[in-house]
């Protein structure tokens, strides 16, 4: 599986917007979940957001609830990312990553980390303030 990043991270203004696009390639099957993680520094990788490509039921941590939105072209395998209301601890390191197979079960899994299987190189968010 690999991953090219479309739209990448940057550096944004407290209260700006940003959008990332992943493309990933390569899927073995039409089942996959796919999803945003972040790291910010001196933190372990957490989940943003996921989606599931069967039925497109969607996981989104809590903390970034109404401010980052998750979509999926299915038909080019992108994983978007929007972003509002940037704050300065949303600063950190953004990847895509999947995991093909049982997407619905991972979803319903909040999408943790330890089962991802392919991940994105990941693209720097810096918010300053």
């Amino acid at each position: 599986l690999r991953f090219s990043c479309r739209r990448g991270g940057g550096l944004v203004q407290v209260g700006g917007s940003l959008r990332l696009s992943c493309a990933a390639s390569g899927f073995t099957s039409d089942a996959y979940a796919i999803g945003w993680f972040r790291q910010a520094p001196g933190k372990e990788r957490e989940v943003i957001s996921c989606i599931s490509s069967s039925d497109g039921s969607t996981f989104i941590n809590y903390s970034i609830k109404d401010r980052f939105y998750i979509s999926n072209d299915d038909t080019e395998n992108v994983v978007n990312l929007q972003m509002y209301r940037l704050k300065v601890e949303d600063t950190g390191v953004y990847y895509c990553a999947a995991r093909e197979g049982r997407p619905q079960a991972t979803v319903m899994a909040g999408c943790a980390t330890r089962l991802m299987e392919h991940w994105g190189k990941g693209t720097q968010v810096t918010v300053s303030s």
